[in-house]
């Protein structure tokens, strides 16, 4: 009867500018596609040269690589008798559009230009892109050479235009569309397409999976029809980590799920659908009827290909599935936990340094990375040829199976602890006991000998030796002595990452981890070029309150025990000197604010888009049972003074993990001045005048 159709969508994880991997990826995602009967396959945004290509894009070489790509697949057998989906830039009249690339059989049936392009955030579309913005029409784009060689056309429809096959009707749409007030498929759908498209190149931010579900869903509850989406996966080569999600919708309903966090490379999800659903769906909508009466039709591809089988009356069909979203601390111990293994094994490196002092930030980076040990033995386990190559190659030994997380951490991850005359015992046996638990190979060291040595450089010199405060010293003499213990551990780290593996006798080195969480960079609660210092940060984008459920997590799911005294401790920097052998130092002391309220303060700067002013006014409110307009308003200039005063540090900020759309990245996602007027004058005025 032709009412079945198979459909399938992926989840892969390109690499920008990786031509040849993602060509190797999509061909795979091909073949599953095929050998589970899909007769159509859809797959993520620009996933020929990928999506993380930046200023890439605007080089030809981008443009005739990804030409050459989609050469190799259109001639490829792998792709016939199977509508492909991809997506590619593409230069069309001298203007760069964000494309898909839609063929059948060795013949293009259409290009179709993304219309609304992300630009907020971490997204710069318009940066490369153009947005297509002639609704519902289509031109005539001129094939290269190589690719008419291949097709026989010379020239192929571009432009706004929904593909109509021999049982169904096709319309695509790409990521950002799906999010915007007027998404295609509200026309579309009215128009009579039955299955809706999406690309997309959709990155993880915590507790952001749901949104996405919710809009699929609700994109065909009130029109009805087949939804697909497919993302990209993985690190492709910044600070994002695409979340796949790739899923299947129909009539409001999910009815296929593909996973959010894992190591492989290529995921498929495959679905069979009943057409009939989604046209008796809408018959019974009746204000969906009148509207489709007076649509502005689209532009019709036809193409003489089928999505279903003429005799599909015993074909089962798929049913309707209960979403399962992850918790935001299994969030936290999957998401960037992929993310380092991606830049570990992509970085061809032989594993981590991560200097480990036994408080909250630098145990839950620890953490991160024994999450990763488990996920790599998990893959192996399940049959990932790609991640046990990849194992192999980063510990160096072509016969290794990472089988226990705890020996394949003892390979990957070196811990440090770096003590100081102002450490704690405390503070030591806290980093020892985790290592123990998570099997790094840890390393102690004393730096006083290194910081006796600078500062008696300075004192030769100068002629003046400083004092911290509690023995005389100035605040300025104490804050550079601080300074100088955390800078020698940044300089020690890189030292002991480049040749601890030498020492050992064992090849490669390794990456240093940093772990200054978003609500410290916020403040500017750290010494620039410290042990914030390092290659990459995988709590960077992580708030203090969830990296604190988070620990509780993995006491709860890994064992580990030693994080319990770690959860107890306040979290102190150890740079100023004890008091009877005790900490006397602690950090929410040392900013003037506690954890809870930077978090405040940076969730209302940044995603409420309040200055000073507009802070107030809605702390006031929101505070008002525990705090009075003037302490209040004390509150939000000493948050904005020292904010102003660090946001230099900003600008040095290793590249860390974006989980929070609070975060203070000066790199593309919270673009502010450096050197502000820290008297912020007007903007407090205005504030005392409400005080009063």
């Amino acid at each position: 009867m032709g009412r079945a159709v198979t459909v399938a969508t992926c989840a892969l994880n390109q690499w920008a500018l990786d031509f040849e991997g993602n060509l190797e990826r999509i061909f795979r995602s091909i073949d599953i596609a095929k050998s589970k009967g899909a007769r159509y396959r859809l797959g993520p945004e620009l996933e020929i040269c990928g999506y993380g290509c930046s200023d890439h894009f605007y080089e030809s070489d981008t443009l005739l690589h990804s030409f050459q790509v989609l050469e190799k697949l259109l001639e490829s057998p792998a792709t016939q008798d199977i509508i492909c989906d991809v997506g590619m830039p593409v230069l069309h009249r001298n203007v760069r559009y964000n494309c898909r690339v839609i063929f059948l059989n060795k013949k293009i049936l259409l290009i179709r230009p993304k219309i609304s392009l992300a630009n907020a955030g971490n997204y710069r579309e318009l940066r490369w892109f153009t947005p297509w913005s002639k609704a519902r029409h289509v031109e005539e784009y001129f094939l290269p050479r190589i690719i008419q060689e291949v097709t026989g056309q010379e020239t192929v429809p571009f432009g706004d235009a929904v593909l109509a096959t021999k049982d169904t009707c096709l319309g695509a749409e790409i990521c950002e569309e799906l999010w915007a007030p007027n998404s295609p498929h509200i026309e579309m759908g009215l128009d009579g397409v039955e299955i809706f498209t999406n690309s997309s190149g959709s990155h993880h931010v915590l507790r952001k999976a749901h949104a996405r579900v919710d809009l699929v869903n609700s994109a065909t509850a009130k029109n009805g029809g087949i939804y697909i989406l497919a993302n990209q996966k993985g690190c492709d080569g910044d600070r994002l980590y695409y979340d796949g999600c790739a899923m299947i919708s129909m009539n409001g309903e999910t009815v296929a799920q593909g996973s959010q966090f894992s190591l492989d490379d290529v995921e498929v999800l495959v679905a069979t659908l009943d057409l009939e659903d989604v046209r008796s769906y809408r018959a019974e909508i009746s204000s969906r009827n009148l509207a489709a009466s007076k649509v502005n039709p689209y532009p019709r591809v036809k193409v003489n290909f089928a999505l279903s089988c003429p005799d599909d009356l015993a074909v089962p069909t798929c049913m309707p599935i209960q979403w399962r979203h992850h918790s935001p601390e299994e969030e936290i111990s999957l998401g960037p936990a992929c993310w380092l293994w991606d830049y570990l094994r992509r970085s061809k490196q032989a594993g981590f340094l991560l200097p480990l002092s036994g408080g909250i930030d630098s145990s839950a980076t620890a953490c991160i990375v024994y999450s990763m040990c488990h996920q790599v033995c998990l893959a192996v386990k399940n049959g990932n040829a790609d991640v046990l190559a990849d194992a192999r190659r980063i510990v160096n030994d072509g016969t290794y199976i990472p089988e226990d997380p705890r020996e394949f951490c003892k390979r990957v991850l070196t811990t440090c602890y770096m003590a100081s005359e102002n450490s704690s015992q405390d503070t030591c046996n806290r980093a020892k006991l985790l290592a123990e638990q998570i099997g790094s190979y840890h390393i102690s060291l004393n730096i006083d000998a290194a910081v006796k040595v600078v500062v008696g450089i300075f004192s030769v010199v100068t002629g003046r030796t400083p004092q911290f405060s509690v023995y005389g010293g100035s605040s300025r003499e104490s804050l550079a002595l601080q300074n100088v213990q955390a800078r020698i551990r940044m300089v020690l780290a890189y030292l002991f990452a480049q040749l601890t593996l030498w020492a050992r006798g064992m090849p490669g080195g390794l990456l240093v981890l940093g772990s200054a969480n978003v609500d410290e960079s916020l403040r500017g609660y750290l010494t620039k070029y410290d042990c914030s210092s390092a290659d990459i940060n995988p709590i960077g984008g992580i708030s203090k309150t969830d990296l604190k459920s988070f620990i509780q997590y993995c006491i709860e799911n890994f064992q580990l025990t030693a994080l319990r005294s770690v959860m107890s401790a306040p979290p102190t920097a150890e740079l100023e000197p004890l008091v009877d052998g005790q900490v006397a130092q602690t950090d929410e002391a040392d900013m003037g604010m506690t954890y809870a309220e930077l978090s405040i303060y940076g969730k209302l700067r940044k995603i409420g888009k309040a200055g000073p002013y507009s802070m107030f006014c809605k702390l006031i409110n929101i505070w008002k049972e525990i705090f009075t307009p003037r302490e209040v308003a004390s509150k939000v200039k000493h948050f904005f003074r020292m904010y102003s005063v660090n946001r230099h540090k900003m600008t040095t900020l290793t590249p860390s993990y974006h989980a929070e759309n609070y975060s203070p990245d000066d790199n593309r996602f919270d673009l502010r001045p450096f050197l502000y007027n820290t008297s912020w004058s007007w903007q407090f005025r205005c504030i005392d005048k409400q005080v009063n």
